[in-house]
């Protein structure tokens, strides 16, 4: 579509530079190529994939953090399925389960092949194991309010104070509805916006037939989406410029010694305000994100030896008796990657996120060894990837900015600019497209007309 008539007022198709190379620049650049248009991607390091990429460490292929995607990703599904990623080769489907040993705790949601979401939901509560039966009638309830008020909030609150309100307590409220809150939101539940947690439920337990379904990556990040976006942008007259940082936006848009007429910004928001604050018409956006608070996610992999299999997938950590350290512990070899390698995650902040990291692998394989009950031999090799900055703290009536900014061809790409959405991979790839679609309907828009913002 790349064709000029399409852009009144112009004799030629806009030239669009996207800033960033993570999953929201990725897609914003695979959505203006798959609308005909021939766009510049500029990504400071020598990689794309920005916060959820694949690294090499002494040998071994690891991803710089272990990521959840879940059925209700449509849009990731979708631009996945354009770039040529096959998710049903690049992601292993598992239905909801939550296992946690140690506290004999265990709900499992059917298949979805069977069953609609709320049955599933239903029965998984029915016969959820290590709670009382006062506490699965209180989740059913709360998911009834829920639903009864269209998953719409009176007020936001942090999601503690949601679940004190409607009587969610016990091994429900520490098994199933707080391990999902810093899952999805990655902000401890007395601190975590209860509307974001609410739109996650909705989106989840309370959508569609395949909606709550676990997708887990089959081997590394890249395969996922990145490496694909890439060769389907080169194939589509898109450009792509590694090792390019890009200090300032000037204007008119001059990047790396070309001009663009319309600029798409997907980088973090602490790297947008700096570049955001040099203009104007932009400077009280960038005081708004410079004033974010952020949490972190601790990853640790620990290669076992190859015989070593968990008893699913992804496994909880905890007895229920104290906090403990971990909080869930995947099998990357019943993923599809290498056998024996265990990826424990630690998302936000508290003791987790604290310590040395021999004592920390320490902790983590007596969890380990406390969940299957029994000893295991030392790792062979251990390695923590940290991410002090992982997401924004998705906290109540947090400020986010939409994809227009006040500056003429200036647009926004990032999971925080997807306000209904935690800083998830989904909120990422939204927030891209959104810009890609805002920018394209801006540049066609008769000279004199603004064109409206894409509705979110």
């Amino acid at each position: 579509m790349n064709d000029p008539t399409a852009f009144p007022g112009s004799n030629a198709a806009p030239r669009i530079a996207v800033i960033g190379g993570g999953w929201a620049g990725l897609a914003a650049t695979v959505e203006l190529c798959l609308s005909g248009a021939s766009p510049t991607l500029f990504e400071a390091g020598k990689q794309l994939g920005g916060r959820a990429r694949s690294i090499a460490i002494d040998g071994h292929t690891l991803d710089n953090g272990q990521h959840i995607l879940i059925g209700a990703y449509r849009e990731t599904l979708r631009l996945m399925r354009a770039v040529g990623a096959d998710p049903e080769r690049c992601l292993t489907r598992l239905a909801l389960d939550l296992h946690y040993p140690a506290a004999s705790f265990h709900l499992r949601l059917p298949s979805a092949k069977l069953l609609p979401a709320p049955l599933r939901l239903a029965i998984g509560l029915l016969s959820a194991s290590g709670c009382s039966l006062s506490e699965k009638l209180a989740a059913a309830r709360f998911m009834r309010f829920l639903n009864a008020c269209g998953f719409r909030l009176a007020t936001d609150c942090p999601v503690s104070e949601l679940l004190d309100r409607h009587g969610q307590r016990g091994s429900l409220r520490r098994y199933l509805w707080e391990p999902l809150c810093l899952a999805a939101l990655n902000t401890a539940p007395q601190n975590a916006s209860a509307q974001i947690f609410a739109n996650v439920l909705r989106d989840s337990l309370g959508g569609g037939r395949a909606d709550t379904d676990l997708l887990l990556p089959a081997g590394d990040l890249d395969r996922v989406f990145p490496a694909a976006a890439a060769a389907f942008i080169a194939a589509h007259r898109g450009t792509i410029r590694l090792s390019t940082r890009i200090d300032t936006i000037e204007s008119p848009f001059e990047l790396d010694g070309d001009t663009f007429d319309i600029v798409i910004l997907a980088v973090a928001p602490q790297h947008a305000a700096g570049l955001l604050a040099g203009h104007a018409q932009t400077a009280a956006l960038a005081q708004t994100l410079a004033s974010y608070d952020y949490e972190p996610i601790t990853t640790v992999y620990a290669g076992y030896p190859p015989a070593l299999r968990l008893p699913c997938a992804m496994l909880g950590l905890g007895n229920g008796r104290n906090e403990g350290v971990g909080q869930w512990v995947f099998d990357r070899g019943a993923l599809g990657a290498a056998p024996g390698v265990m990826s424990f995650v630690l998302s936000a902040h508290g003791k987790r996120n604290t310590g040395e990291d021999g004592a920390l692998i320490e902790a983590l394989h007596a969890e380990l060894e406390a969940a299957l009950g029994r000893k295991l031999p030392p790792p062979l090799w251990q390695r923590v990837i940290r991410e002090r900055r992982a997401t924004f703290s998705c906290r109540p009536g947090l400020a986010r900015p939409s994809a227009q900014t006040p500056r003429a061809g200036l647009w926004l790409a990032g999971d925080y600019t997807c306000a209904g959405y935690p800083a998830t991979l989904e909120g990422a790839v939204r927030s891209g497209i959104l810009a890609a679609h805002g920018a394209l309907d801006s540049a066609r828009a008769p000279a004199g007309e603004t064109a409206a913002a894409p509705a979110a």
